[in-house]
């Protein structure tokens, strides 16, 4: 049986090795971070991207071939979390409506009408009316997406991978090389999963420094709100009692972990001018805490490819998705286990077993 080892237990990593061992192969996932708790988590975790992600679908219509590969991941994703949240209503998974406000509106927006929504695959989707718009908003839609609790969803695949007999070890990695001289219980390194984010020195990656405020307001959408001067304005629900998120700041190569109190002032503000109702009876925001995260963000796209390293090493690269891992998660996934079924030589005629059959 063949041993993987996948490095990262982000989302990325997390549902690339759930997809893997569904091939029936061994499978150990190395982090220096596992998912736990909101409660426990800290700002020393700040490049643990994904408890901190924003961890929705949103529709973006593609434009050229690059956002239709991605395209093509969203809607596989989408379908696999349909899948399991309804097998498994305690993944931190919830269904509700998704909300878009553009300010000024790219043609791809504008041409969007519910037969060509059909055609991109989205369901529930519907163009707003010029009164359902907030002031300064040009254009808008609702459609039907997911988003889910980070911890909850993350510490539930964690779960069901250590339960199907995964193994994993908490130890830093200074360079994905050095894991094929390591010792494991499984045996040998036969191929490792570089899901590690940061792409140890892929001249090509960057951080994207995002701050955001957690609230303990509900709120029953997924609102994003697309400024004309380039900023968002955006609130994902936690759900499973976990407040809601308001953002929305994409700051390239900005290393500073302290949340900026005026930054908050200002995230709440527009939110609140975007879509009062958050504020409930109350007419105001309870904050919980800011937070700051670190999008590991790669030039020219994600890189989902096989790397033969020295010695004929066998590496399947796959990070660099910025802040669209969750949304991407099982497309990505189902991609690492096309390259690794290539990788062990099945016939190029072979089928790959859908998500679905991936034991969640």
């Amino acid at each position: 049986m063949p041993h993987i080892v996948v490095l990262g237990a982000g989302i990325t990593g997390l549902s690339a090795a759930l997809r893997i061992q569904a091939e029936g192969h061994a499978v150990t996932i190395v982090a220096r971070d596992f998912p736990s708790g909101s409660e426990t988590i800290d700002g020393s975790q700040i490049n643990y991207t994904s408890p901190w992600g924003g961890a929705h679908n949103r529709l973006v219509p593609p434009t050229n071939p690059a956002e239709e590969r991605e395209h093509a991941m969203s809607l596989r994703t989408f379908d696999h979390m349909r899948a399991v949240h309804a097998r498994y209503p305690e993944a931190g998974i919830t269904f509700m409506k998704g909300v878009e406000y553009l300010e000024a509106p790219s043609e791809a927006y504008r041409g969007l009408s519910e037969e060509r929504a059909r055609a991109l695959g989205m369901q529930g989707f519907r163009v707003l009316g010029k009164g359902e718009l907030p002031q300064g908003v040009e254009w808008g839609c609702e459609y039907d997406t997911w988003c889910v609790n980070p911890m909850v969803y993350c510490s539930f695949l964690l779960r069901k991978f250590a339960i199907q007999g995964g193994k994993v070890l908490r130890k830093e990695v200074r360079d994905p090389k050095e894991i094929f001289s390591w010792t494991f219980d499984a045996g040998p390194v036969d191929v490792l999963v570089n899901a590690s984010g940061n792409g140890f020195g892929d001249e090509n990656m960057f951080i994207t420094r995002g701050q955001t405020c957690l609230v303990a307001n509900s709120c029953p959408v997924t609102v994003t709100r697309q400024n004309a001067d380039g900023s968002w304005t955006f609130c994902v629900p936690r759900n499973f009692d976990g407040g809601t998120i308001i953002g929305g700041t994409k700051e390239p190569n900005n290393w500073d972990p302290n949340p900026s109190l005026e930054v908050r002032e200002t995230l709440l503000r527009k939110f609140a001018a975007t879509y009062p109702q958050i504020l409930g009876r109350e007419g105001k925001f309870t904050v919980i805490r800011d937070i700051v995260g670190r999008r590991p963000t790669r030039k020219g796209g994600m890189r989902l490819e096989k790397e033969t390293a020295e010695g004929g090493k066998q590496i399947i690269h796959a990070y660099g998705l910025g802040g669209r891992g969750y949304e991407l998660s099982w497309g990505v996934a189902e991609g690492v286990a096309r390259l690794l079924v290539e990788h062990l030589g099945a016939s190029s005629q072979q089928q790959i077993p859908q998500v679905r059959d991936a034991k969640l």
